[in-house]
């Protein structure tokens, strides 16, 4: 089961849940370049919250790595569709499975100090009403990063 560290027993170190609270702050679409990796589904979906075709928007806002494909980024590595000036996501309800399970993915798990790392830089950790240990074993799985 991802979270659990060397010397503990079969529960993960968050099973008694986790708090967090999503603040819209887009943080985590802005920094460092990498990745956010989509699908035919949510391209659909992003598509349709654009009111463009799946064609358009991805000839628009994705990029093709190897046989996978990602969200492009702005120059500084802010995602391309984090709205510069509100600093929103423009397609909140409809983005991707990568930036839904945030920050519950399997890196941010794997010990207490991961968890106080993504903390430091993400202003909804530790906020808002406890997620339990099955929501957040739910979302892990949903991705591994």
């Amino acid at each position: 089961m991802a979270g659990k560290t060397a010397g503990q027993g079969s529960e993960p170190w968050y099973a008694d849940g986790l708090r967090f609270r999503c603040t819209q702050c887009g943080d985590c679409c802005t920094g460092a370049e990498g990745f956010v990796w989509v699908n035919q589904q949510e391209v659909e979906a992003m598509a349709a919250a654009c009111e463009m075709t799946p064609a358009s928007f991805e000839r628009r806002y994705v990029k093709r790595v190897g046989v996978r494909r990602s969200l492009k980024e702005r120059t500084g590595g802010d995602c391309v569709l984090l709205d510069a000036t509100t600093r929103r996501c423009t397609v909140y309800e409809e983005r991707p499975r990568q930036c839904r399970t945030w920050p519950f993915w399997d890196s941010n798990l794997r010990s207490r100090e991961a968890w106080d790392e993504a903390a430091e830089a993400c202003p909804g950790c530790n906020k808002g009403n406890l997620v339990p240990l099955e929501q957040i074993v739910e979302q892990a799985s949903k991705i591994r990063i």
